[in-house]
């Protein structure tokens, strides 16, 4: 963009000059007439984890800050040393602190690394004010696991609503995992073994909880994403941390139970879904999916093709460093093949030459 930075338009969003769909619609029109888009392939999916070092160097002061904290008012993760009630106080006290620096970090300042910082601080602070709150009702370890999951995934809600740090959505599905998961444990269920937590053919719920919130996962994600195809706005980033949760839990579950099952008919069944994840993958530019497939394929290479093995090993990573460097072209391709489906003109631009010298 020239003149008007993206800087300036985050500044008129936090101010409430103009909305987030403004924003986007604002910075495509720039770049399309400044003609950067035209110098592009494609989009890249947007990361960020930090600006500058000064940012964390600020990381490493807030992480020194809520350790002293603890430290001072005996706080542990699972409440504090001196009593329910102190153990809310410091809990509360904590969180206003937390939610006045993420006023400056996030609000005034804009930074990326500080912002995620103090969301994990947010996470942690109100779990321990969640377990004092189960422990002032003399619940069950499972009880106070489940009261205290749920409450954080309130308090982050609100800090979302408040401050849209995107890393805050994995926060929060993460927090919905562990409630959803206290609750079966209410009734006795627990997993014999952490694979149970994905393994379809294991006793419990876990694994179709696990499939059913990812699933879940992956609409909101999609919501995301689909609000803001041109992915300017922290609503793409929130839906890229989305991703990356929704993702592992629909690849892992469906994967780990094909693959536990040790049979050739499964192996192909698994061969063919870590492709059609890849295709998703591709469809929708998120990048997550064939993350969270990899350690499957090179899982496969090694039982099914056994000596030539690390050949396949070989020939996998020189497909990816290739993906990588020709994503857009690939998905290109595809989308040109893909007869038109709902959602398909909302989804990240894929031929954004043909269209606009079509305009």
């Amino acid at each position: 963009m020239t003149g008007l930075t993206r800087d300036d338009i985050r500044a008129a969003v936090t101010a409430g000059v103009m909305t987030e769909a403004q924003a986007a619609a604002l910075v495509v029109l720039s770049e399309q007439r400044s003609g950067v888009r035209k110098h592009v392939d494609g989009l890249d999916e947007p990361f960020e984890l930090f600006k500058g070092f000064n940012e964390i160097f600020i990381v490493v002061g807030l992480s020194i800050l809520y350790l002293g904290f603890a430290g001072v008012t005996g706080m542990t993760i699972l409440g504090t040393t001196q009593g329910y009630i102190l153990g809310m106080v410091y809990a509360v006290v904590g969180l206003g602190g937390t939610v006045a620096l993420a006023r400056y970090f996030t609000i005034k300042r804009r930074m990326v690394a500080p912002s995620i910082a103090l969301a994990v601080i947010f996470a942690l602070l109100a779990a321990q004010f969640g377990f004092a709150f189960a422990a002032m009702l003399d619940m069950t370890t499972p009880g106070s696991l489940t009261t205290a999951a749920g409450l954080s995934a309130l308090f982050l809600s609100t800090y979302y609503a408040i401050f849209r740090v995107p890393f805050t959505m994995a926060l929060i599905a993460l927090s919905v995992f562990a409630t959803t998961f206290g609750f079966a444990t209410l009734g006795g269920n627990f997993p014999a073994d952490p694979r149970d937590i994905f393994l379809l053919s294991a006793d419990g719920p876990f694994a179709v909880m696990t499939i059913v919130l990812g699933l879940i996962g992956l609409i909101i994600a999609l919501g995301f994403d689909m609000s803001d195809p041109h992915r300017v706005t922290r609503r793409a980033s929130s839906g890229f941390w989305l991703h990356v949760i929704a993702a592992p839990a629909i690849v892992n579950t469906v994967a780990l139970t094909l693959f536990d099952q040790d049979t050739l008919f499964a192996q192909l069944v698994l061969a063919g879904f870590l492709a059609l994840m890849a295709l998703f993958a591709v469809v929708i530019d998120r990048r997550s999916f064939l993350v969270a497939g990899v350690g499957y394929v090179v899982a496969l290479a090694i039982t099914v093709v056994e000596g030539q093995a690390f050949f396949v090993i070989l020939m996998l990573g020189a497909g990816l460093v290739l993906l990588g460097a020709q994503w857009e072209a690939l998905r290109r391709s595809v989308m040109r093949i893909l007869p038109r489906f709902p959602g398909k003109d909302r989804l990240p631009p894929y031929d954004l030459m043909t269209q606009e010298s079509a305009s």
